[in-house]
């Protein structure tokens, strides 16, 4: 298991791979991927706010198409709405759980930890949602370090997004 201090060398070697492209999409698949290696997760869903639709999006998720659901809906929604960090070892005994995604992917998701993304003035613009640690359930020190990643990559989305909206 690596130690939190293996980490934070890891996601600091990151920024410097992520400062040399430009291209958001490509940004998003390393954002993904560092995230799921972080904690050692299967899948990484990056969910975005559309203020104009008033929805979470996902811009990038793994093995699925885009999920698109109200703020307020499932996890993803609480996350959002309650601006807090959670994980979730048990899905489906949690009533805020959106089973029918995993119903239409046919992907059955065992854990979760899901972190909010927020921008420069402390709102939250999207978040991570991680599934199913590869062994074990999702503990408190990788909340710790997906918080501090999020907050690390907070500025590089913001700033793409600004970027693209031009």
């Amino acid at each position: 298991m690596a130690t939190k201090a293996d980490s934070y060398k890891k996601i600091a070697e990151f920024g410097k791979q992520l400062l040399q492209d430009s291209s958001l999409d490509h940004a998003l698949l390393l954002i993904a991927d560092q995230a799921k290696d972080l904690v050692d997760a299967e899948r990484c869903s990056i969910f975005m706010y559309d203020k104009e639709a008033d929805m979470l999006w996902t811009k990038l998720s793994d093995g699925i198409g885009r999920i698109a659901i109200s703020k307020t809906s499932g996890i993803a929604g609480d996350t959002f709405t309650t601006r807090e960090a959670q994980v979730v070892n048990l899905p489906y005994e949690d009533s805020r759980f959106l089973a029918g995604i995993d119903k239409k992917s046919g992907y059955e998701t065992k854990n979760m930890i899901t972190v909010p993304i927020f921008d420069s003035q402390r709102k939250v613009i999207g978040l991570f949602q991680l599934l199913n640690k590869k062994e074990g359930d999702f503990l408190d020190d990788d909340l710790k370090v997906l918080t501090f990643f999020a907050n690390y990559i907070s500025g590089t989305l913001e700033l793409s997004f600004l970027i693209n909206e031009a």
